[in-house]
């Protein structure tokens, strides 16, 4: 039993498939369109590669070795948190 799906699909694939028979296979091409659709893909990969090496360069690797004392950053944000007069 065919569901309503596969049904509609083969009511669309009947006249596509007489019509095969007036083109030349040898002359059938993506055309502008196709070209079109390419430029475009190839475009946006070329967008996000350039976004994406701009963003790994913001990264830092270097890793702390394990037992060291914290980054001088965190232990300046640390001390000026707790201690200190507040100024309003």
């Amino acid at each position: 039993m065919m569901s309503a799906t596969a049904s509609l699909a083969v009511t669309h694939l009947v006249p596509l498939a007489a019509a095969g028979d007036d083109l030349d296979k040898n002359k059938v091409t993506p055309g502008v369109l196709g070209f079109i659709v390419f430029a475009v893909i190839g475009a946006a990969v070329w967008l996000l590669m350039k976004s994406m090496t701009k963003h790994m360069k913001r990264v830092d690797f270097e890793e702390a070795p394990e037992g060291a004392a914290p980054a001088p950053a965190a232990a300046a944000a640390d001390s000026g948190a707790g201690g200190g007069k507040a100024t309003a």
